[in-house]
């Protein structure tokens, strides 16, 4: 079991080593205080509540944080777990401690109906902090860290959702602050939990070959500091076999096995100066063989969370491809603990600090337009977490955008006003459609015009980042009211008769508060509105009030009403349950599911009498069910019905349109396992102008499932249309 003596001995070397300016007296005082806090208090294994906040000081500490940050990082659960106050702890230690400690109190406060709006609403508190300190989140994330690694006491329950969380939440925010070390830890710790016998194959396999790795990463070292030390450059040199999710991720994502992933290994040439950097790589190219295109320059064109090195993939004698990462030790330290390595509290924020945090001020600007929580995560990570394309403006300004972003991206990242007055775009002076993707070191020009309509509704579609598609809803939110509620009309009242639902049920002055209050609207108009410029969509919001609507009308979400055939014809003459549709005025007979339209429970259907094949359902909306209009053959269609609860799966079909990019088809496959369907078929094909069509049959139990199918697939980074299947 672990000591205190232990764990305050570790906590003081560290201090020492990263940060000897802290005030020790202060940090002694800390503490005693929380010592004596948390006296009666244990942690899963047994051993005393204090080691907890001396481990996550030790970790602040080894960011090379300041006095404050280390105090809050022992206090941090005072407030939260004692009787301690922020008063009592602002008397003691001042008021910009207790402010950091009570920051990370209320990031860990507030109980969530679902896991989306849980990480939506923790993520917004998380924004808010850094716009006031970012050491609150950094103190958080280090408090993440500890509780990662002492993961085995918990339950397996707790294991997977918290393990989870670290990595939809906790990992991808310490990689947006740059802190990599960190979020490795944080990566390869979680899937220990989440896939315990995947990690445990690549560690196996690693262990197998590692006295040959080693063998490989000394030759290397060898040959690289042989020549550095005979052309005078001075600097440090490190090998290293990748981390294990980064090898996990790899494998999956290409269907690889490790021996066949293409950088296993990885090299950090440290030196001290930036011109000392393009020497050694000079010397890396002359030594070994360029893989060409796997170079990357990040020193002149920094990533967002402010990592520089110059990237190259060589060939060595031995046939084994790796890496050479090349920077100076100010990179490297920033590489290493990102946002935490440079930020000078006794100094001040001064103004090329701030620009670091343009990106949370952006977020923070975005997400007043977003309470959906499953979209405002999906935005989110596409914003934050995703890599990024670094594109220039025609007078050579950098812009940083989310990989497989447009020109729509590009014209609202320089300005709102730009955006709504874009008629066309080029790309490396050549005329450009609006949904072609932007590439690392495109030139790209907006053409604007003062008569510009302003943006199109297709444009949510095509654009990929939050920042875009934020600013184009509040342009339509702003200019096109009355469009926007008939169109949000529309599209609701639709959704509403696919469920089986009909819009009079809206006029209904007892239930409509209740329906509205439930969607977050003070007006049944407000709601259109929402939905007509995209603020919300008309799915959502009907699965919301579904249940409401249900319960009220004392019917099936499925049970559609027929011309025809009336509820109590349907109970009474079920003659086809088995097939989850009834024929009129046909007693027996064979049905066939159309292949041409797939239609499932919600659709509007009609049935075509075959020659042998008994009859054939179709959708109203199918083109071969447009013969029903034509004289001749107008016997042979006969009106159908859904069967009363019915929960039989059926087969459906959609055409998935988007940009032709790698792992695409993965993600897609991603997506239909989230929302729990069984795929029966799927095929990728590519398609002209760097296009992809991806058709994917899967079972579905009526069209409201169907459509979530179809909103979890529009998410999608590059697709661009989600279609029903129609040979």
């Amino acid at each position: 079991m672990e000591t205190f003596a232990e764990h305050y001995s570790s906590l003081m070397r560290a201090i020492s080593r990263y940060c000897p300016q802290v005030d020790l007296e202060q940090v002694e005082r800390a503490i005693a205080y929380a010592d004596n806090k948390h006296r009666n208090q244990k942690r899963k294994d047994g051993s005393p509540y204090i080691i907890h906040p001396l481990a996550v000081a030790e970790i602040v500490a080894e960011t090379g944080l300041d006095t404050d940050a280390i105090l809050a990082a022992i206090l941090h659960d005072c407030i939260e777990d004692t009787d301690a106050s922020h008063s009592d702890i602002a008397a003691l230690f001042g008021t910009t401690v207790a402010e950091l400690v009570e920051g990370v109190t209320k990031l860990t406060r507030v109980e969530y109906s679902s896991l989306e709006q849980q990480q939506m609403e923790n993520l917004r508190k998380m924004f808010m902090a850094m716009s006031k300190d970012i050491r609150v989140v950094l103190i958080k994330i280090c408090d993440r860290l500890h509780n990662t690694r002492t993961m085995q006491f918990q339950t397996p329950a707790k294991q997977i959702s918290k393990s989870r969380e670290t990595m939809d939440i906790f990992a991808p925010l310490a990689h947006r602050l740059g802190m990599q070390k960190i979020k490795w830890e944080l990566e390869d710790t979680s899937l220990q939990f989440l896939d315990p016998e995947g990690y445990a194959q690549i560690m196996d396999e690693l262990e197998q070959h590692r006295l040959e790795s080693d063998e490989f990463m000394k030759t290397i070292q060898s040959s690289i500091m042989t020549r550095l030390s005979s052309v005078g450059i001075h600097g440090a040199i490190y090998g290293r076999v990748k981390h294990v999710y980064s090898i996990y991720r790899k494998m999956k994502a290409q269907n690889k096995k490790l021996d066949e992933l293409y950088d296993l290994f990885a090299f950090r040439v440290i030196v001290d100066s930036i011109s000392d950097c393009y020497n050694v790589l000079g010397h890396i190219h002359d030594l070994f063989n360029l893989v060409p295109g796997r170079f990357k320059d990040y020193i002149s064109t920094p990533k967002p969370n402010m990592y520089q090195s110059l990237h190259t993939t060589v060939i060595g004698q031995q046939g084994i491809p790796f890496e050479v990462q090349i920077r100076t030790w100010e990179m490297h330290q920033t590489a290493e603990y990102g946002i935490a390595a440079h930020w000078k509290y006794k100094q001040g924020v001064e103004g090329g600090d701030e620009k670091q945090f343009e990106w949370v001020r952006r977020l923070l600007e975005s997400q007043q337009e977003e309470n959906d929580a499953e979209d405002y995560i999906h935005s989110l990570k596409v914003d934050m977490f995703d890599d990024e394309v670094f594109v220039f403006t025609p007078k050579g300004k950098v812009m940083s955008l989310p990989a497989g972003s447009t020109p729509i991206d590009f014209a609202y990242a320089i300005h709102s006003g730009v955006g709504n007055a874009m008629v066309g775009a080029k790309i490396n002076n050549r005329i450009a459609s609006f949904d072609q993707s932007l590439h690392n070191g495109d030139i790209v020009e907006i053409l604007t015009s003062k008569t510009a309509k302003g943006p199109s509704r297709d444009w949510l579609k095509i654009c990929n980042s939050n920042q875009a598609r934020t600013k184009i809803r509040q342009w339509f939110k702003k200019e096109k009211r009355e469009e926007n509620v008939a169109h949000g009309k529309a599209s609701f009242e639709g959704e509403l008769r696919r469920g089986g639902f009909q819009p009079s049920l809206l006029s209904d002055s007892e239930l409509l508060p209740q329906l509205l209050k439930k969607l977050s609207f003070d007006s049944l108009e407000d709601m259109y509105a929402a939905i007509g410029y995209g603020g919300l969509t008309a799915a959502k919001a009907f699965g919301r009030i579904r249940d409401d609507l249900a319960r009220a009308t004392k019917q099936q979400v499925a049970t559609k009403e027929q011309p025809k055939i009336t509820t109590d014809q349907a109970l009474k003459t079920n003659r086809h349950k088995a097939s989850g549709v009834i024929v009129e005025d046909i007693d027996s007979c064979m049905i066939k599911f159309s292949r041409c339209c797939t239609p499932v429970p919600g659709d509007d259907i009609i049935g075509f009498i075959t020659k042998g094949y008994g009859v054939s359902i179709h959708r109203k909306d199918c083109t071969n069910a447009q013969a029903s209009k034509d004289p001749a053959h107008k016997d042979r269609w006969v009106p159908v019905a859904w069967a009363v609860d019915e929960n039989t799966p059926f087969s459906t079909t959609f055409e998935i349109d988007g940009t032709d990019r790698s792992g695409i088809l993965l993600d897609v496959v991603t997506a239909l396992n989230s929302a729990k369907v069984k795929v029966t078929e799927l095929a990728g094909k590519d398609m002209p102008a760097g296009r992809a069509r991806i058709v994917a049959t899967f079972e579905v139990r009526n069209v409201t499932e169907l459509e979530a199918v179809r909103n979890k697939l529009r998410q999608i980074q590059g697709v661009v249309e989600v279609r029903r299947g129609q040979n």
